[in-house]
């Protein structure tokens, strides 16, 4: 028997030794190779995590109708996505702190997206520059900003990835305060007191290959982005005062039409979840609004990204691009945003796991997987391209 098959005491494969394939298998490998609390900040939500786990539920509710006899002789992912032709409607979702959960993960995240042919977003609050990524890739990334109280700071953001070739803007309004991520108390990963740091450091020294590659190889670990607040080593207590310190609980539409001002690039909206809100956001000009509960991150029992994102369609779609994020894990996700009328799809916790569990390699092969979902799934519904995803091709 080939030893692919020998696994385990009683000859079954697992997930945790076969080749990762699908998000869930470069879940498990991020989750043994990353510290407790790293692990956690990426896959923990709100609260009880009611709304994480309903972005994810909530695509169940659809199905793909299915068509044969039709000819898929040329079935094409490409998608428009502001202003550029894409190999697919994807898109990698900024992640706070990406550059901790794998060696300069957001460059290691950029230079898979870029060879994959989807946009990368770089996070306000990432560990690498928008300077370091575009060199490594040698082009520039979006860009997703917080507003903060200091506004002249803000400025010199946008200046800065203005200056760098960025395009395209993500705005994210859906952190006014910080959700309650009870995983990040739990593990420790908030608390300076000598008990937390004492449960950090057993989570460190358990895992000694992070110690290594990230927490030696993957020096500077600081706010890149951020070196005009402060160049000092993240340190996630001084992030969580820092958030409290800086992040502008008071921000309003008006403050959009200032951003717009300043800004001359794409503007998409982060952080909408109804018609009113995303009529709001074209209306102080944005070019495009992202349906997102920030993962099930922030208010928790609030919808889900797929069961909001017709309710905004119908409201702006014929204005703006709508794209959405939460709980997509697959193609077949992909396709059903699609078809009920995104633009594209983010993705944030599956290419965070992928880099941290595998590298920029294993991001490579996941993203080549989705594309590949994506292609078996419109051949088998009779459509050859993206816009012929309507949705009569989905049932409910």
């Amino acid at each position: 028997m080939p030893a692919f098959f020998r696994t385990g005491k009683l000859g079954h494969m697992t997930r945790e030794n076969i080749n990762p394939v699908t998000v869930p298998d470069y879940r498990l490998l991020a989750k043994k190779r990353l510290p407790r609390f790293l692990f956690d900040y990426v896959d923990g939500g709100a609260n009880e995590e009611v709304t994480m786990a309903a972005n994810m539920a909530d695509f169940s509710r659809y199905r793909l109708k299915q068509r044969v006899m039709r000819d898929v002789g040329q079935v094409d992912t490409e998608a428009p996505l502001c202003g550029s032709r894409r190999s697919m409607p994807l898109v990698l979702a900024p992640v706070g702190m990406a550059g901790l959960m794998a060696r300069r993960g957001e460059v290691q995240g950029a230079r898979a997206a870029k060879r994959a042919g989807v946009p990368f977003t770089a996070s306000t609050v990432g560990i690498c520059p928008v300077e370091e990524i575009k060199e490594a890739i040698g082009e520039p990334c979006w860009f997703q900003l917080y507003m903060l109280r200091d506004r002249g700071i803000v400025e010199r953001i946008l200046e800065r990835a203005a200056r760098t070739g960025c395009e395209t803007l993500i705005f994210t309004v859906d952190l006014a305060v910080t959700g309650m991520r009870h995983r990040d108390w739990r593990n420790g990963m908030l608390d300076d007191g000598s008990g937390a740091r004492f449960a950090k450091l057993r989570q460190l020294i358990a895992r000694p290959g992070w110690l290594w590659d990230v927490g030696l190889q993957g020096k500077p670990h600081d706010f890149g982005n951020l070196s005009e607040v402060s160049s000092e080593p993240v340190d996630l207590v001084r992030l969580k005062n820092f958030i409290a310190s800086q992040f502008d609980p008071t921000v309003t539409w008006k403050d959009i039409a200032w951003l717009r001002e300043r800004w001359k690039g794409r503007l998409l909206i982060k952080g909408v979840l109804s018609a009113e809100d995303a009529q709001a956001a074209v209306d102080t000009g944005a070019d495009g609004v992202i349906v997102s509960n920030h993962g099930g991150r922030q208010l928790d029992c609030v919808a889900s990204g797929v069961e909001k994102l017709p309710e905004v369609v119908r409201a702006v779609g014929a204005q703006a691009e709508v794209l959405m994020d939460g709980g997509v894990r697959n193609g077949i996700d992909v396709v059903k945003a699609v078809a009920l009328g995104a633009k594209g799809v983010l993705i944030g916790r599956p290419w965070v796991w992928a880099v941290a569990g595998a590298g920029e390699e294993g991001l490579t092969r996941l993203l080549g997987v989705f594309q590949e979902e994506i292609r078996v799934a419109m051949a088998l519904m009779g459509v050859n391209k993206i816009d012929e995803l309507t949705p009569d091709l989905l049932e409910s």
